[in-house]
């Protein structure tokens, strides 16, 4: 498989609701494996149940990660993953009509997704997570 970015997101005990939601969206059903799976946290750990480590695979170049936050797991603490977009881009405008208007669903959309003065239709919006995504579909050749 030729190099590929795979985004990681960390939630705050949500990081299932959120992957079910995606997998749903996007056509594919998560995997996960929680903090009690691993073995990664002392028995009686309010945190077994979270997930330690979910992927959700769109196709072979398109994976998407996730993690719940557990304390300690970064020095700032759980941080809205405000400072991550997710870009979903390409030329197949059904597919990513689709994606735009299901992901969007109860978040906020900053951009509808419209032609632009470069040619392509882009759209941008929060998804109901806090997770920031954008829709690029390209312009066919010529256009």
């Amino acid at each position: 498989m030729p190099a590929a970015l795979h985004p990681y997101l960390n939630f705050n005990g949500n990081a299932r609701e959120a992957f079910d939601f995606y997998g749903e969206a996007l056509g594919s059903t998560p995997t996960y494996a929680t903090f009690g799976e691993f073995g990664a946290l002392p028995e009686g750990h309010p945190g077994m149940d979270l997930i330690m480590h979910g992927s959700l695979e769109i196709s072979d170049l398109i994976r998407l990660y996730v993690s719940d936050y557990i304390e300690g797991m970064t020095p700032d603490g759980f941080v809205v993953g405000n400072n991550v977009t997710l870009s979903l881009m390409g030329d197949d405008e059904a597919t990513l009509r689709s994606a735009f208007e299901k992901l969007s669903a109860g978040g906020t959309v900053q951009m509808p997704l419209e032609k632009q003065m470069w040619g392509d239709t882009y759209g941008a919006f929060t998804d109901r997570f806090g997770v920031n995504w954008q829709v690029n579909i390209s312009s066919p050749a010529g256009e």
